[in-house]
């Protein structure tokens, strides 16, 4: 019996008929890596249980001086990407060069052949190896020797956004269970949360948006836990049965989307509750921009002034004014 594609993403991840999957190991795009020199990267094992890798960035010149940490949870559904993906490489060098941070790149377990929470747990370990350098008595001096371990913000796009909002839920606010090291907000651009019951841009977005519904359906129709829907708890914040998170601390919280993308309802409407909730949350809309515009095109007047509202989101939090 002939095997056909059941699932195709981006023509970067195959499921056939049979169960089986294949990957390929570069993305479906071709976009070339502009590394300059002016920022250091390096590649770490940070979970040899499941061979997870995470990526250092650092500006050349930072030698004597304490940078805050930044973490970049890289998107793909739960089911794509890799911190080796021109593009997560591309917006980690702008990261690290403009925020003035050491930017850390993390893997994650993919789905289908790891659904949620792998990726979840997974973001966790990577944090929790920057405590392990912390309190090492022989850290990695590439790191340490910069690094300000009490200035960490933690940021993830579309599906990295989602696992950067449950990590401040995990994490809580002052994220105690990770001193020396602490966490000073976090950043959601464009997080990839669902929900049973359709939102308006959803229902309304072009199928011909970058993210479109069908696409959105099928990540999570291979990412989600078999037998759930998309009113899981890592899924949907507020979902019928999600722990209420009003009664939370929670550290500082930026969310960012476009207006033409899909996800901004979602988006919006998380910001709303947690503002309600009296959460410290801001939330910025940028008009006319789709989902991943600041890595599709991250020399773009938008995403320029992205990099303004990431910087004077970690300027006001880092607790240095």
């Amino acid at each position: 019996m002939t095997k056909t594609v059941v699932d195709d993403c981006r023509g970067v991840l195959h499921v056939y008929s049979d169960g089986s999957i294949v990957r390929a190991s570069r993305p479906g795009f071709n976009v070339p890596v502009h590394d300059d020199g002016t920022v250091l990267w390096k590649d770490v094992v940070f979970d040899p249980a499941h061979d997870l890798q995470l990526r250092l960035y650092k500006p050349v010149d930072s030698t004597g001086s304490k940078l805050p940490i930044f973490y970049y949870i890289h998107g793909g559904g739960f089911c794509i990407g890799s911190r080796t993906w021109p593009n997560c490489q591309n917006y980690c060098f702008r990261l690290a060069s403009e925020l003035r941070a050491v930017v850390v790149a993390p893997d994650y377990r993919l789905a289908p052949e790891n659904r949620l929470p792998s990726a979840i747990d997974d973001g966790f370990a990577a944090v929790k190896w920057l405590q392990a350098q912390a309190v090492s008595t022989e850290p990695d001096p590439w790191l340490s020797h910069v690094a300000d371990f009490s200035q960490v913000f933690i940021s993830g796009d579309s599906a990295g956004g989602n696992i950067a909002h449950n990590l401040a839920v995990r994490l809580g606010f002052g994220s105690l269970d990770l001193a020396p090291v602490q966490v000073r907000g976090y950043v959601l651009l464009a997080p990839f949360f669902g929900g049973t019951v359709r939102t308006k841009s959803e229902a309304e977005g072009p199928n011909d948006a970058f993210l479109n519904l069908e696409l959105i359906d099928r990540y999570w129709r291979l990412s989600i836990p078999v037998g759930e829907n998309t009113d899981h708890p890592l899924v949907n914040p507020f979902g019928p049965i999600s722990k209420s998170l009003e009664a939370i601390d929670l550290d500082p919280i930026l969310v960012v989307v476009g207006e033409n993308d899909l996800l901004k309802d979602r988006a919006e409407d998380y910001t709303r509750r947690l503002k309600n909730w009296g959460k410290n949350v801001e939330y910025v809309e940028f008009e006319g921009q789709q989902h991943g515009f600041f890595t599709i095109d991250p020399n773009s007047e938008p995403s320029n002034k992205l990099m303004l509202v990431i910087k004077q989101f970690i300027d006001k939090h880092s607790g240095n004014i």
